[in-house]
Order: C-alpha cells, then structure tokens, then sequence
C-alpha cells in the first residue's frame, strides 16, 4: 500500500529557526524523500573508520562519533515532538540544549559500529511512525519553547537536521 505524500509544511507551520532544516529537504513525499535518504546516508556512515570517526575538524567541535549521536538524540525529540504535535497534546514542550547531551553520552567511549546501528533503529522507528500517522494529523500544531510548529513542520525539521549533519560529514569530516 503507498504511503500519503505528506506535502510540504508552510513558513507559518514551523519557527523561522527550524527553515534552515526544513529548506533541506527536497519535493513533498517526505517518507520516500526519508527513504532514500535512509538508504544514502547509511553509505556515507558505513564508509567512516573507527579512527576516521573519532575525528574532531578543530579543537573544541565534537566528534563524528558525538556529531552522529547528537542526530540520533535529535531525531528521539523531534519525533516525540512531533507525535506529542500529531496527537493534539497541548503541553508547551521545552527546548532541549544539544550541548548537554554530548558529555553524558560518552559517545567517544563507544564504537562507531553501535552508534550506526543506533541510528539506523531510531530511523526505522521514525519510519514506522510516519507511514501509518492519520493523513489529518500531519497539520495538527503544537508548541515548543512557545513557538508553534506543525506535526510536518516537525517531521521535515527532522529529515533536514540529518541532511544538514551529512553535509558536515562530507565536507568536515572527511576532508580530513
């Protein structure tokens, strides 16, 4: 059975921070634009070292390890965001601060083999959630740090931070 086109969120579902995001994701088929970024993304992580991935492009920047697991952490929130939106949850929800997450997460002390494994867990979850969300909860809204955002606002945030995070990969991290 196909998946609905979801179609692209408007400037007026998402706050003007998350466009950066969102402007990266190409077309209105988010779940086969999802899909094939799924697909290429696990090429450009399975073509890192472990050596390559404890790579730091200059002193104080995280890891690829640490960069990698602060997508998989964004993508838990914004999905649960995103599910809390599609739900119709009127809870104000927090911001979160990435830099908080990195420390306790002692990325660097495991393999890169896990967090690629991880990441590709949490995607099929995302996955799972979007193809079989009800075609009316996609324009559901809710809020965040008091800024209202839409369920495909979010999901489409959520596509585009991991493109955002590919290109530093292929530009930071590989040019090593």
């Amino acid at each position: 059975m196909p998946f609905p086109i979801v179609g692209r969120p408007t400037a007026s579902e998402y706050p003007e921070y998350f466009g950066r995001y969102v402007g990266l994701v190409p077309g209105d088929d988010l779940i086969g634009t999802l899909e094939a970024q799924t697909a290429a993304t696990l090429r450009e992580l399975q073509g890192v070292s472990e050596e390559q991935s404890l790579y730091r492009y200059a002193p104080g920047k995280w890891s690829l390890r640490e960069s990698w697991l602060h997508v998989v952490d964004t993508e838990r929130i914004f999905t649960y965001r995103m599910l809390r939106f599609a739900r119709k949850d009127p809870t104000d929800l927090s911001s979160f601060d990435q830099d908080v997450f990195i420390g306790p997460s002692e990325a660097d002390s495991r393999n890169w083999a896990s967090i690629v494994e991880e990441w590709q867990a949490v995607r099929g979850a995302t996955l799972q959630l979007f193809r079989n969300l009800p075609a009316a909860a996609w324009g559901n809204a809710g809020t965040v740090g008091g800024n209202t955002m839409s369920a495909r606002g979010m999901a489409y945030a959520t596509a585009g931070h991991e493109l955002h995070h590919v290109k530093l990969l292929q530009e930071r991290y590989r040019n090593q």
